[in-house]
């Protein structure tokens, strides 16, 4: 059972949330928090596995929590929930940490499959939130399709750490990587912890932001 913990402002959404995710999936909200502050306080007793954070909070907001609780407690996955309105801040929650980011009005089947997602070792970037962060912190009009990587190399990757940078785009997990490239998994991760340091990044999250950003994953 996946533990959880909500950490939203607004009272009536902390709660629904929470009737939501207990009466349709193998899940546990073991806390919930009003503000960033509070969630670290929780944490020190009551170790989720995901953290389903909102951006926006006084006190303290999801960008300085997620930022502090992945230091403290790394193993801790971060899925940020946020509005259109709220793009411009998406970014700074992934430098943070975050594992990936999700709509607040989206279907509570596809919060759980994210959940899921997360809770395995993947990454949660929905494409079409993708572009609106691309496009929001470029001024582009368009993103290009983040399926394959393209000829542009600024940051020396080798061709497996390209290929290991398209599955995580992809939003794979280690272990599925492994499969798919005939790998051991210490390997892919190896790769991974590579790509991290090339792209100068914490997370698999930010490292796909980062090759949408720089054009490292182009359509072909």
């Amino acid at each position: 059972m996946i533990k959880i913990m909500i950490v939203e402002d607004q009272e009536l959404i902390r709660k629904s949330l929470r009737i939501v995710l207990e009466s349709i999936a193998d899940v546990k909200v073991i806390s919930m928090a009003e503000n960033g502050e509070e969630a670290i306080h929780l944490c020190e007793s009551l170790l989720p596995d995901v953290i389903l954070m909102d951006i926006q909070m006084p006190v303290m907001d999801g960008v300085q929590a997620t930022e502090k609780i992945k230091e403290r407690w790394p193993e801790v996955k971060v899925i940020i929930l946020t509005t259109f309105q709220d793009i411009t801040f998406v970014r700074n929650a992934l430098n943070a940490g975050a594992e990936g980011y999700i709509l607040k009005a989206v279907d509570p089947q596809f919060l759980i499959k994210g959940i899921e997602l997360v809770y395995h070792g993947g990454s949660l970037v929905p494409q079409q939130l993708a572009k609106e962060v691309f496009q929001t912190m470029s001024g582009e009009s368009a993103m290009q399709d983040h399926h394959e990587l393209s000829s542009n190399n600024p940051y020396q990757l080798n061709e497996q750490e390209r290929k290991v940078l398209k599955y995580l785009a992809q939003g794979l997990a280690n272990k599925a990587i492994a499969e798919m490239m005939f790998l051991s998994l210490g390997t892919v991760k190896n790769y991974i912890s590579n790509i991290y340091s090339k792209l100068n990044v914490k997370n698999r999250s930010s490292a796909i932001m980062k090759a949408i950003d720089e054009s490292l994953i182009s359509k072909k």
